[in-house]
């Protein structure tokens, strides 16, 4: 910012005004001389002696107004004072070029900062909406969330310190601890209600306030991953069924027409041919038994339609624990139900969630029922803070060896023998399909536990 005066006009005011106060001055002090040589004049010299004082001190005054213009000029900066005015009209040898010119450069610092928190609240809105959460951390390894992201997913946390973040797992506050900026890191983080999720944490250096610091952002990929999983799994499914479908369709027509042969030959005369119509009879079942396997397999290969909702968790508990007990009756399982609190909300599609809760129901209750004479199925909702909610499902059956959590609910998995695989591998479909999650885990039933997030 420049201030700029007419400096030609001023300083020919200027020397104009300091010239007749000097003229004066001198005038005085030598009418203050004269009567100093005059022992007569007694009067006089006191008279001549104030009118040296006043002259000296007009042109003392004269000469310090800008001084005391500029030194004003300069406080009002330094304390922040952007509503100060130093325009004097009428003031005189060029005084009021002076004030008009530090008027117009307190404008320019005002409109300046105008500028500079309109930019401020710009960038503090772009960094509030990033979708990616930022962590602000210091060289004494104190944490600050930045952000909206970042707040909701790590504002709850009681503590700023490092030390504090390993509930989201180790190697995540180990990362905050000894991250270098440019590099960048893949963790496993432990969210409320136990799940967990992959994310991609890079690191950056920032200085604040003369004080290095790292910023660290925190991407969640689980649900890419997910995405690219299922993906992967629907391609497999859609091209295998495909081709066996294709080969197997003149197999199973081609095994009911030679069924229907040999039935027509066989007359129970001759033991041969009643042993190939029984071959060719088993043959015809189990081509039938292949086209009806892939069929099922198909559903899988579609990603579900998800209807988003949000309705109360009560009842819609409710009519699964009468779904539940129709098949299977209080004498016969024991079911418990919780919903906490009774007034939560769930987000979800209320039909394809209660057909994953009802398939991991009776898959509870066939478990228990063969494992104990006092088969028991428990199913509670649970409100996450902030938002979302946990929905488990236990039992106490034998539930799922840990060697095998991870492939439960792999396309064509199951542990039944005449299970086809399809029903967990859909529920978490649907799950992943809501960017929730399901895992399994042991129950203080002492079976299975699935644990939903969404």
């Amino acid at each position: 910012m420049a201030l700029t005066v007419d400096s030609a006009g001023f300083k020919g005011r200027f020397a104009l005004g300091l010239a007749w106060r000097m003229l004066l001055l001198l005038a005085a002090l030598a009418a203050f001389a004269g009567a100093l040589s005059n022992p007569d004049l007694g009067a006089a010299r006191i008279i001549a002696a104030a009118l040296v004082l006043g002259a000296a001190t007009m042109l003392w005054n004269y000469i310090q107004r800008t001084n005391h213009e500029v030194a004003r000029f300069i406080e009002a900066i330094r304390f922040g004072d952007m509503s100060a005015s130093f325009a004097r009209p009428n003031a005189g040898s060029g005084f009021e070029a002076l004030g008009e010119a530090l008027d117009s450069g307190i404008r320019a610092m005002r409109d300046e900062r105008s500028r500079l928190a309109d930019e401020s609240r710009f960038y503090q809105a772009i960094v509030d909406d990033l979708p990616v959460a930022l962590l602000l951390v210091d060289q004494k390894l104190r944490v600050e969330p930045v952000g909206k992201t970042a707040r909701r997913k790590f504002g709850a946390l009681d503590g700023v310190r490092v030390e504090d973040y390993e509930v989201f797992g180790q190697s995540f506050a180990q990362a905050l601890r000894g991250m270098e900026a440019g590099r960048r890191q893949l963790v496993t983080l432990t969210l409320e209600g136990g799940s967990t999720q992959r994310a991609l944490l890079r690191a950056a250096a920032v200085h604040r306030l003369g004080g290095a610091h790292r910023v660290i952002t925190v991407q969640p990929i689980q649900e890419a991953l997910n995405a690219v999983e299922i993906a992967t799994q629907s391609d497999l499914v859609r091209v295998l069924t495909h081709e066996i479908m294709n080969s197997m369709t003149p197999v199973t027509s081609l095994a009911r027409t030679a069924a229907d042969l040999m039935k027509g030959a066989d007359t129970g005369q001759d033991e041969t041919i009643a042993d190939a119509r029984a071959a060719v009879e088993t043959l015809a079942r189990r081509a039938d038994g292949v086209m009806h396997f892939v069929e099922s397999y198909r559903q899988i290969s579609r990603t579900p339609q998800v209807n988003r909702q949000t309705f109360v968790a009560a009842p819609f508990a409710g009519e699964l624990k009468r779904l539940f007990q129709a098949d299977w009756p209080a004498d016969r399982i024991g079911f418990t139900l919780s919903v906490a609190p009774e007034s939560m909300m769930l987000d979800a599609d209320p039909d394809l969630l209660a057909q994953v809760l009802i398939n991991l129901l009776r898959n509870g209750a066939e478990a228990a029922e063969s494992h104990t004479d006092a088969p028991e199925v428990a199913l509670s909702f649970q409100a996450i803070r902030g938002s979302g909610a946990t929905i488990l499902v236990e039992d106490n059956g034998p539930g799922v060896p840990e060697a095998k959590r991870a492939e439960v609910f792999l396309p064509f998995f199951t542990t039944k023998a005449k299970g086809t695989g399809v029903g967990l591998s859909l529920a978490r479909q649907i799950v992943l399909a809501h960017d929730g999650s399901i895992d399994v885990e042991d129950s203080e039933l002492g079976g299975a536990r699935f644990r939903i997030i969404i």
